[in-house]
């Protein structure tokens, strides 16, 4: 009967395993099968055949000039176990070539398999992961797909990492004549790389030696690990299953069993927020103050909250016509409200972010780029504000002088003066008599989370809440209808300094500007 087909597929496979890799035990048969030079021409009697039989060539006792023990060999091989090849053998006999902790230990490996009679492995050998061996097959491997790839500084360098630890005293055995069989790699995922792939119904694999004494050589490879028992897999079952109920009781012990409520009649504000970026400002070297202003009646926060922050000193860089400075500063605040107010009259405050832009030149100089606020989202999600900021202006020369070669500027005492401050009592808050000129913008990114009682409970608790809900609705209503007016007053803002800009012939006496 003829023999398998070579298998050319000699690329790893793949396999996932749950059990220790201890177990694993694998099957290499070696034999030789003749001298490469019977290859290049055919037998007389099958000139008329496109395939050889290889039972055409299996070697005789006299025709090979070898031993019959020579000609086929076979190793059950576990994971990391150590098989001596003759040089390491002649090598680490001699303790006086031993240098390593590694080198001593097998010295006395080797003293002990001399004294029970030698090594039983003739030919196959093995390299653990601790032995000074380089695979040259991963150091030409490439890491794209292009066809002219040249390795980068940082892959020769780590390529050459373990081959510095054995050129230190040359290379470890007859390169020329070591082949390598197949290659076993393992992660602590228990993810099994094969190299080439186990032989199981597919021909063998064939070596086929060089120089002088060409020779064909065929090898299988196969997975003979023992299968587990029933009684061992029930046995894993259980210990895996106590294993994954107390890591759970672990988690459960790191949140806890008791999920903190708020109080009746009270609502809780948490906010993961980020600073995004700044663009459309003067000078670079951008860095961004910012708070957050909690109204003074029925807000508060916890006594550890800290509701400011400075961002990092970020330098610009041009996207488009804009130069945007790209802070991805995290900020965190947590608050709550507490409902004691029945009247419907009452109208609920929402809290405000705050943020004032500056720059920092090399002189280490500072001048202020802008102020703005926003109301933070009434709705719980994820929100993407643009804060569009202005300064105040001074129309004299010698302030922008000023402002420009020893820096500093115009500012607000106190922040708050940018929305509504909190001292106000009155009716109207005017601003007449303030100059300002509009500069660039700040993006945040807001993920709001609410908690209350009154979204899971009814009867007299949800109807005490509703009337804060409803009033939450009114507030989203009345801060949409202030960004209309606030997008109005910028637009009137813009209008007026195009027609400052104008010529004066240009401009109409009789021309004017709706307030």
């Amino acid at each position: 009967m003829a023999e398998a087909i070579w298998s050319s597929d000699t690329g790893e496979a793949v396999y996932r395993s749950r059990d220790p890799v201890r177990n694993l035990r694998l099957r290499v048969h070696l034999q030789r099968i003749t001298s490469s030079n019977y290859l290049h021409c055919q037998p007389a009697a099958q000139l008329g055949k496109d395939l050889i039989d290889l039972a055409t060539f299996r070697p005789h006792p006299t025709a090979s000039g070898h031993r019959p023990e020579e000609e086929e060999e076979e190793a059950v091989i576990g994971w990391q176990e150590k098989l001596f090849s003759q040089f390491e053998v002649d090598l680490y006999q001699n303790e006086a070539a031993c240098q390593s902790p590694l080198d001593h230990q097998y010295h006395q490996e080797i003293l002990k398999l001399e004294d029970s009679g030698g090594r039983k492995n003739r030919r196959i050998f093995t390299y653990t992961d601790s032995d000074r061996y380089t695979n040259l097959e991963e150091h030409c491997q490439k890491m794209t797909t292009a066809a002219s790839e040249m390795p980068s500084f940082l892959v020769e360098r780590m390529a050459n990492v373990r081959r510095r630890r054995q050129d230190r005293r040359g290379m470890l055995g007859y390169k020329k004549h070591e082949h390598v069989l197949c290659t076993l790699k393992v992660d602590s995922n228990g993810v099994i790389t094969v190299k080439p792939d186990f032989t199981g119904s597919k021909g063998p694999y064939r070596i086929e030696t060089e120089g002088e004494k060409q020779e064909l050589w065929k090898y299988t490879i196969d997975n003979v690990s023992s299968l587990a028992q029933p009684e061992e897999e029930e046995r894993e079952r259980r210990v895996f299953k106590d294993l994954y109920g107390r890591h759970k009781e672990y988690l459960n012990s790191l949140v806890g069993t008791d999920f903190e409520m708020t109080v009746p009649g009270a609502l809780r504000l948490f906010v993961n927020g980020e600073v995004v970026s700044a663009q459309g400002y003067e000078y670079d070297n951008l860095y961004v103050h910012f708070f957050v202003e909690l109204p003074t009646s029925n807000w508060s926060s916890p006594a550890f909250q800290q509701l400011s922050g400075i961002t990092q000193t970020c330098a610009t860089k041009s996207r488009g016509m804009d130069n945007v400075a790209c802070f991805s500063y995290p900020f965190t605040f947590e608050a709550s409200f507490l409902h004691e107010d029945e009247s419907v009259d009452a109208l609920l405050e929402w809290p405000v972010l705050y943020c004032e832009v500056l720059s920092l030149d090399f002189w280490q100089r500072y001048r202020v780029e802008g102020y703005g606020a926003v109301v933070l989202p009434a709705t719980p999600g994820s929100h993407t504000l643009t804060v569009s900021t202005w300064r105040p202006l001074e129309l004299s020369p010698v302030a922008e002088l000023r402002r420009f070669f020893i820096g500093g500027s115009l500012e607000l005492e106190d922040l708050s003066y940018v929305w509504i401050p909190g001292t106000f009592k009155g009716e109207r808050l005017s601003r007449f008599g303030l100059r300002t000129e509009t500069t660039g913008s700040v993006t945040f990114r807001l993920h709001c989370l609410q908690q209350s009682r009154a979204f899971m409970e009814s009867s007299s608790l949800r109807k005490r809440m509703r009337s804060v809900l409803d009033r939450l609705e009114g507030f989203s209503q009345q801060s949409s209808i202030h960004n209309v007016l606030e997008a109005f007053r910028r637009a009137r803002r813009r209008m007026q300094e195009a027609r400052e800009s104008l010529p004066q012939d240009l401009v109409s006496p009789s021309e004017t500007l709706v307030s």
